[in-house]
Protein backbone atom coordinates (compact mmCIF):
# COMPACT_ATOMS: atom_id res chain seq x y z
CA UNK A 1 0.00 0.00 0.00
CA UNK A 2 1.29 3.47 -0.91
CA UNK A 3 1.76 5.95 1.89
CA UNK A 4 -0.40 9.08 1.65
CA UNK A 5 1.82 12.05 0.88
CA UNK A 6 1.85 15.42 2.58
CA UNK A 7 2.53 18.70 0.75
CA UNK A 8 6.22 18.53 1.73
CA UNK A 9 6.39 14.94 0.42
CA UNK A 10 4.99 16.08 -2.92
CA UNK A 11 7.46 18.95 -3.13
CA UNK A 12 10.36 16.59 -2.38
CA UNK A 13 9.12 14.19 -5.05
CA UNK A 14 9.00 17.07 -7.55
CA UNK A 15 12.60 17.99 -6.66
CA UNK A 16 13.72 14.37 -7.02
CA UNK A 17 12.00 14.17 -10.39
CA UNK A 18 13.81 17.37 -11.37
CA UNK A 19 17.14 15.80 -10.35
CA UNK A 20 16.34 12.59 -12.21
CA UNK A 21 15.47 14.45 -15.40
CA UNK A 22 18.59 16.63 -15.21
CA UNK A 23 21.11 13.82 -14.71
CA UNK A 24 19.45 11.71 -17.43
CA UNK A 25 20.74 14.22 -19.96
CA UNK A 26 24.40 13.86 -18.97
CA UNK A 27 26.31 11.02 -20.71
CA UNK A 28 27.48 8.50 -18.12
CA UNK A 29 24.89 9.34 -15.46
CA UNK A 30 21.70 7.31 -15.04
CA UNK A 31 18.57 8.98 -13.72
CA UNK A 32 17.59 5.61 -12.30
CA UNK A 33 20.37 6.02 -9.71
CA UNK A 34 18.42 8.93 -8.20
CA UNK A 35 15.34 6.70 -7.94
CA UNK A 36 17.34 3.88 -6.35
CA UNK A 37 19.15 6.07 -3.81
CA UNK A 38 16.04 8.06 -2.90
CA UNK A 39 14.02 4.93 -2.19
CA UNK A 40 11.32 5.21 -4.88
CA UNK A 41 12.81 2.90 -7.53
CA UNK A 42 10.52 -0.05 -6.73
CA UNK A 43 7.49 2.28 -6.60
CA UNK A 44 8.50 3.74 -9.97
CA UNK A 45 8.65 0.29 -11.59
CA UNK A 46 5.42 -0.78 -9.87
CA UNK A 47 3.51 2.37 -10.92
CA UNK A 48 4.57 2.36 -14.60
CA UNK A 49 3.85 -1.37 -14.81
CA UNK A 50 0.27 -0.55 -13.80
CA UNK A 51 -0.23 1.35 -17.07
CA UNK A 52 -1.71 -1.69 -18.81
CA UNK A 53 -4.95 -3.02 -20.32
CA UNK A 54 -6.71 -2.92 -16.97
CA UNK A 55 -5.87 0.76 -16.46
CA UNK A 56 -7.07 1.61 -19.99
CA UNK A 57 -10.36 -0.19 -19.35
CA UNK A 58 -10.82 1.92 -16.20
CA UNK A 59 -9.94 5.07 -18.14
CA UNK A 60 -12.24 4.51 -21.13
CA UNK A 61 -15.13 3.34 -18.94
CA UNK A 62 -15.07 6.69 -17.13
CA UNK A 63 -13.90 5.32 -13.79
CA UNK A 64 -11.45 8.22 -13.34
CA UNK A 65 -10.81 7.83 -9.61
CA UNK A 66 -10.19 4.10 -9.90
CA UNK A 67 -7.81 4.75 -12.81
CA UNK A 68 -6.02 7.50 -10.84
CA UNK A 69 -5.51 5.25 -7.82
CA UNK A 70 -4.70 2.11 -9.81
CA UNK A 71 -1.70 3.64 -11.63
CA UNK A 72 -0.54 5.62 -8.56
CA UNK A 73 -1.06 8.78 -10.64
CA UNK A 74 -0.15 11.24 -7.89
CA UNK A 75 3.34 9.76 -7.67
CA UNK A 76 3.81 9.72 -11.46
CA UNK A 77 2.51 13.26 -11.97
CA UNK A 78 4.89 14.85 -9.46
CA UNK A 79 7.88 12.71 -10.43
CA UNK A 80 7.58 13.05 -14.21
CA UNK A 81 6.42 16.65 -13.87
CA UNK A 82 9.74 17.48 -12.21
CA UNK A 83 11.64 15.40 -14.80
CA UNK A 84 10.00 17.13 -17.78
CA UNK A 85 10.56 20.60 -16.32
CA UNK A 86 14.25 19.89 -15.67
CA UNK A 87 14.83 18.12 -19.00
CA UNK A 88 13.92 21.24 -20.95
CA UNK A 89 14.93 23.98 -18.49
CA UNK A 90 18.34 22.41 -17.73
CA UNK A 91 19.15 21.58 -21.35
CA UNK A 92 20.86 24.86 -22.26
CA UNK A 93 22.55 25.18 -18.84
CA UNK A 94 24.05 21.67 -18.94
CA UNK A 95 25.26 22.23 -22.51
CA UNK A 96 26.98 25.43 -21.35
CA UNK A 97 28.60 23.72 -18.36
CA UNK A 98 29.76 20.76 -20.46
CA UNK A 99 31.47 23.13 -22.88
CA UNK A 100 32.96 25.65 -20.42
CA UNK A 101 33.32 23.85 -17.08
CA UNK A 102 33.30 20.19 -18.05
CA UNK A 103 35.89 19.01 -15.49
CA UNK A 104 33.93 20.50 -12.60
CA UNK A 105 30.64 19.07 -13.90
CA UNK A 106 32.16 15.61 -14.35
CA UNK A 107 33.62 15.87 -10.84
CA UNK A 108 30.18 16.59 -9.37
CA UNK A 109 28.59 13.66 -11.15
CA UNK A 110 31.50 11.37 -10.26
CA UNK A 111 30.91 12.22 -6.60
CA UNK A 112 27.19 11.57 -7.00
CA UNK A 113 27.65 8.12 -8.52
CA UNK A 114 30.43 7.18 -6.06
CA UNK A 115 28.15 8.01 -3.13
CA UNK A 116 25.25 6.22 -4.82
CA UNK A 117 27.22 2.97 -4.94
CA UNK A 118 27.89 3.26 -1.20
CA UNK A 119 24.20 3.77 -0.39
CA UNK A 120 22.73 1.09 -2.66
CA UNK A 121 25.07 -1.80 -1.76
CA UNK A 122 22.94 -2.62 1.33
CA UNK A 123 19.88 -3.04 -0.92
CA UNK A 124 21.09 -6.58 -1.63
CA UNK A 125 19.55 -8.34 1.36
CA UNK A 126 22.29 -10.94 1.63
CA UNK A 127 25.44 -11.25 -0.45
CA UNK A 128 25.91 -14.86 -1.55
CA UNK A 129 28.01 -16.53 -4.23
CA UNK A 130 25.31 -16.07 -6.90
CA UNK A 131 24.78 -12.35 -6.14
CA UNK A 132 28.56 -11.78 -6.21
CA UNK A 133 28.81 -13.55 -9.59
CA UNK A 134 25.99 -11.46 -11.05
CA UNK A 135 27.57 -8.30 -9.59
CA UNK A 136 30.79 -9.14 -11.48
CA UNK A 137 28.78 -9.82 -14.67
CA UNK A 138 27.01 -6.45 -14.31
CA UNK A 139 30.36 -4.71 -13.72
CA UNK A 140 31.91 -6.26 -16.84
CA UNK A 141 28.89 -5.24 -18.95
CA UNK A 142 29.10 -1.69 -17.56
CA UNK A 143 32.84 -1.54 -18.32
CA UNK A 144 32.42 -2.86 -21.86
CA UNK A 145 29.72 -0.28 -22.62
CA UNK A 146 31.78 2.55 -21.07
CA UNK A 147 34.86 1.69 -23.13
CA UNK A 148 33.02 1.18 -26.44
CA UNK A 149 33.62 3.49 -29.42
CA UNK A 150 30.69 5.51 -30.83
CA UNK A 151 29.16 4.61 -34.19
CA UNK A 152 27.91 7.05 -36.80
CA UNK A 153 24.34 8.13 -36.05
CA UNK A 154 21.64 9.17 -38.49
CA UNK A 155 18.23 10.84 -38.52
CA UNK A 156 16.29 7.95 -40.05
CA UNK A 157 13.01 7.89 -38.12
CA UNK A 158 13.14 4.11 -37.54
CA UNK A 159 16.61 4.50 -36.05
CA UNK A 160 15.40 7.48 -34.00
CA UNK A 161 12.56 5.32 -32.63
CA UNK A 162 15.09 2.61 -31.72
CA UNK A 163 17.22 5.25 -29.96
CA UNK A 164 14.16 6.25 -27.94
CA UNK A 165 13.63 2.64 -26.83
CA UNK A 166 17.29 2.35 -25.77
CA UNK A 167 17.57 5.79 -24.14
CA UNK A 168 14.88 5.12 -21.52
CA UNK A 169 17.04 2.34 -20.03
CA UNK A 170 18.76 5.02 -17.94
CA UNK A 171 15.55 5.54 -15.99
CA UNK A 172 14.69 1.87 -15.54
CA UNK A 173 18.20 0.39 -15.28
CA UNK A 174 20.39 2.41 -12.89
CA UNK A 175 23.99 2.36 -14.10
CA UNK A 176 23.11 2.17 -17.79
CA UNK A 177 23.08 5.78 -18.87
CA UNK A 178 20.54 6.36 -21.63
CA UNK A 179 22.31 9.52 -22.78
CA UNK A 180 25.67 7.70 -22.90
CA UNK A 181 24.09 4.92 -25.00
CA UNK A 182 22.80 7.64 -27.36
CA UNK A 183 26.38 8.93 -27.52
CA UNK A 184 27.55 5.44 -28.56
CA UNK A 185 24.74 5.30 -31.14
CA UNK A 186 25.95 8.63 -32.54
CA UNK A 187 22.67 10.49 -31.94
CA UNK A 188 23.24 12.28 -28.62
CA UNK A 189 23.70 15.71 -30.20
CA UNK A 190 20.68 15.30 -32.50
CA UNK A 191 18.22 13.90 -29.93
CA UNK A 192 19.21 15.49 -26.62
CA UNK A 193 20.56 18.85 -27.78
CA UNK A 194 19.34 19.96 -31.21
CA UNK A 195 15.81 18.52 -31.15
CA UNK A 196 15.22 19.37 -27.47
CA UNK A 197 16.35 22.97 -27.96
CA UNK A 198 14.27 23.27 -31.17
CA UNK A 199 11.19 21.95 -29.36
CA UNK A 200 11.79 24.27 -26.39
CA UNK A 201 12.19 27.35 -28.61
CA UNK A 202 9.09 26.41 -30.61
CA UNK A 203 6.98 26.13 -27.45
CA UNK A 204 8.20 29.56 -26.34
CA UNK A 205 7.21 31.05 -29.71
CA UNK A 206 3.82 29.32 -29.62
CA UNK A 207 3.07 30.85 -26.22
CA UNK A 208 3.48 34.37 -27.62
CA UNK A 209 1.50 33.49 -30.77
CA UNK A 210 4.47 33.31 -33.14
CA UNK A 211 3.96 30.52 -35.73
CA UNK A 212 6.81 31.56 -38.01
CA UNK A 213 8.85 28.46 -37.07
CA UNK A 214 6.39 26.32 -39.08
CA UNK A 215 8.01 27.75 -42.23
CA UNK A 216 11.44 26.65 -41.00
CA UNK A 217 11.98 23.20 -42.57
CA UNK A 218 14.91 22.36 -40.29
CA UNK A 219 12.94 23.26 -37.16
CA UNK A 220 9.95 21.19 -38.30
CA UNK A 221 12.27 18.25 -39.06
CA UNK A 222 13.77 18.41 -35.57
CA UNK A 223 10.31 18.57 -33.96
CA UNK A 224 9.26 15.51 -36.00
CA UNK A 225 12.40 13.70 -34.80
CA UNK A 226 11.60 14.71 -31.21
CA UNK A 227 8.05 13.30 -31.43
CA UNK A 228 9.26 9.95 -32.84
CA UNK A 229 11.97 9.81 -30.16
CA UNK A 230 9.37 10.38 -27.43
CA UNK A 231 7.14 7.56 -28.77
CA UNK A 232 10.17 5.28 -28.86
CA UNK A 233 10.98 6.20 -25.26
CA UNK A 234 7.42 5.41 -24.13
CA UNK A 235 7.58 2.03 -25.90
CA UNK A 236 10.92 1.24 -24.27
CA UNK A 237 9.67 2.34 -20.87
CA UNK A 238 6.69 -0.04 -21.00
CA UNK A 239 8.89 -2.92 -22.18
CA UNK A 240 11.74 -2.49 -19.67
CA UNK A 241 9.41 -1.84 -16.75
CA UNK A 242 7.44 -5.05 -17.30
CA UNK A 243 10.65 -7.08 -17.57
CA UNK A 244 12.06 -5.47 -14.42
CA UNK A 245 8.81 -5.91 -12.52
CA UNK A 246 9.04 -9.65 -13.16
CA UNK A 247 12.75 -9.83 -12.26
CA UNK A 248 12.38 -7.81 -9.04
CA UNK A 249 9.53 -10.03 -7.87
CA UNK A 250 11.28 -13.33 -8.73
CA UNK A 251 14.98 -12.52 -8.36
CA UNK A 252 15.22 -9.34 -6.29
CA UNK A 253 18.75 -9.66 -4.86
CA UNK A 254 20.25 -10.94 -8.13
CA UNK A 255 18.61 -8.11 -10.12
CA UNK A 256 19.83 -5.46 -7.67
CA UNK A 257 23.35 -6.96 -7.65
CA UNK A 258 23.48 -6.75 -11.47
CA UNK A 259 22.28 -3.12 -11.32
CA UNK A 260 24.98 -2.26 -8.75
CA UNK A 261 27.47 -3.92 -11.12
CA UNK A 262 26.25 -1.74 -14.00
CA UNK A 263 26.83 1.35 -11.87
CA UNK A 264 30.27 0.21 -10.67
CA UNK A 265 31.41 -0.62 -14.19
CA UNK A 266 30.11 2.57 -15.77
CA UNK A 267 31.67 4.96 -13.25
CA UNK A 268 34.90 4.93 -15.26
CA UNK A 269 33.29 7.08 -17.97
CA UNK A 270 32.66 9.79 -15.33
CA UNK A 271 36.31 10.04 -14.22
CA UNK A 272 36.79 13.84 -14.19
CA UNK A 273 40.51 14.06 -14.98
CA UNK A 274 40.36 13.77 -18.75
CA UNK A 275 41.62 15.40 -21.93
CA UNK A 276 40.37 15.25 -25.50
CA UNK A 277 43.09 14.08 -27.88
CA UNK A 278 42.56 13.10 -31.53
CA UNK A 279 38.79 13.14 -30.92
CA UNK A 280 39.23 10.55 -28.17
CA UNK A 281 38.91 11.02 -24.43
CA UNK A 282 42.02 10.08 -22.47
CA UNK A 283 41.87 9.71 -18.69
CA UNK A 284 44.74 10.52 -16.34
CA UNK A 285 45.47 10.77 -12.62
CA UNK A 286 46.41 14.23 -11.23
CA UNK A 287 50.15 14.42 -10.56
CA UNK A 288 50.05 17.59 -8.47
CA UNK A 289 47.74 19.49 -6.16
CA UNK A 290 46.81 22.78 -7.81
CA UNK A 291 43.82 25.11 -7.81
CA UNK A 292 41.92 23.10 -10.43
CA UNK A 293 42.50 19.80 -8.62
CA UNK A 294 41.28 21.28 -5.32
CA UNK A 295 38.15 22.70 -6.98
CA UNK A 296 37.45 19.34 -8.64
CA UNK A 297 37.80 17.55 -5.29
CA UNK A 298 35.38 20.08 -3.78
CA UNK A 299 32.91 19.36 -6.62
CA UNK A 300 33.24 15.61 -5.97
CA UNK A 301 32.46 16.24 -2.31
CA UNK A 302 29.47 18.44 -3.19
CA UNK A 303 28.14 15.77 -5.57
CA UNK A 304 28.43 13.11 -2.87
CA UNK A 305 26.79 15.47 -0.36
CA UNK A 306 23.88 16.06 -2.73
CA UNK A 307 23.25 12.30 -2.92
CA UNK A 308 23.51 12.05 0.88
CA UNK A 309 20.75 14.67 1.27
CA UNK A 310 18.57 12.92 -1.30
CA UNK A 311 19.11 9.54 0.36
CA UNK A 312 18.32 10.91 3.82
CA UNK A 313 15.06 12.45 2.65
CA UNK A 314 14.28 9.50 0.40
CA UNK A 315 13.77 7.25 3.42
CA UNK A 316 10.51 9.07 4.11
CA UNK A 317 8.90 8.17 0.78
CA UNK A 318 8.94 4.43 0.16
CA UNK A 319 6.45 1.85 -0.95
Amino acid sequence: MIKKRTTSDKFLLLIKGFAMGAVNKVPGVSGGIIALVCGFYVELIYSIQKINLISFKLLFSGRWKSFYNYINAEFLIYLFGGSIISFFSMSLLLDYLLINYSNYLWSSFFGMVLASIYFIFPLVRKWRLNTCIFYIIGTLIGLSISLSDPINGNDNLYFVFFCGVISVSGMTLPGLSGSFLLLLLGNYELLLVESVNAFYLSIKELIVGDFEFLNNKERVRLIQIMIVFVFGSITGLVFFVNVLDFLLKKYYSITISVIIGFISGSIICLWPWRILSDNKIKFYFPSEINKETILMLICITLGAGFVYVLEKNGREIKI
